[in-house]
């Protein structure tokens, strides 16, 4: 029987947080998944604490790359899955039972893209809050105009929909990956809860202002100029509070 889940996992000099994603994949209590991780020649021990877990049917790559994306397109080479997770180093499941509940949705609904909710942690795996954006019942392509809605890791995509991700796009590739799997999906099915626990920080917060200019040239792609301008307009009072420190 084919694998039902490729969980991608990119890694660099992650050796501090790495265990915590290894961890919560080892305690999921179902098992019907692939493990690949993509290190970008790390100079710590992050490929050797990846082994030390053992778990089964894992792959390691180990080479320097191109970026961010360049690397989760070589795991999306690599994938036998049924279906993809992107589970970079320091995110983690929501709990045990998270992967079990992904699949239970996938069994149920037949969906292309199967999605959940996601809290943010620190370096400790302590919950910090939540994405300044949450995940809707019913999710449509139209949706992803009002930003990214689902966290990507949250985002769980049948492999007959992904395609690689465009590297033209340095900071925001996740963004316009979903926006083309959601394109492609037929049924777009919510888990009902929150399904991972995602490390703050990462390339895109710290790339913020280059993220978002990023993200209004793909918006202007998919949604045409005038509507990606009226929409960014309404992301202002966002992103005040956001500089505030009142959102995340």
């Amino acid at each position: 029987m084919p694998i039902q889940f490729s969980i991608i996992t990119v890694t660099y000099n992650a050796s501090a947080v790495i265990d915590a994603t290894m961890k919560s994949l080892s305690e999921q209590t179902f098992k019907d998944f692939e493990h690949i991780v993509v290190d970008g020649a790390s100079a710590d021990d992050t490929v050797e604490r990846v082994r030390s877990y053992s778990l089964p049917r894992t792959t390691i790559v180990c080479e320097p790359d191109n970026g961010l994306y360049d690397a989760m397109n070589k795991g999306i080479r690599l994938a036998k899955g049924e279906y993809m997770i992107f589970l970079n180093a320091g995110d983690t499941f929501y709990d045990a039972d998270s992967l079990h509940v992904i699949a239970d949705t996938a069994k149920r609904t037949h969906a292309d893209v199967v999605y959940g909710q996601t809290k943010i942690v620190d370096a400790q795996g302590r919950i910090v809050g939540e994405r300044h954006l949450m995940a809707p019942q019913h999710l449509t392509f139209g949706s992803f105009s009002r930003g990214m809605l689902v966290c990507h890791q949250a985002f769980v995509a049948r492999r007959r929909i992904v395609h690689e991700y465009d590297t033209r796009y340095r900071f925001s590739a996740d963004y316009e990956w979903c926006l083309r799997c959601l394109k492609q999906s037929k049924r777009n099915a919510y888990t009902g809860g929150y399904i991972i626990r995602f490390l703050e920080g990462g390339m895109t917060t710290s790339n913020h202002g280059k993220s978002l200019m990023e993200r209004y040239r793909i918006m202007c792609r998919y949604y045409g100029p005038v509507t990606a301008t009226l929409l960014q307009l309404t992301f202002v009072p966002r992103m005040v509070l956001r500089s505030l420190g009142l959102r995340r």
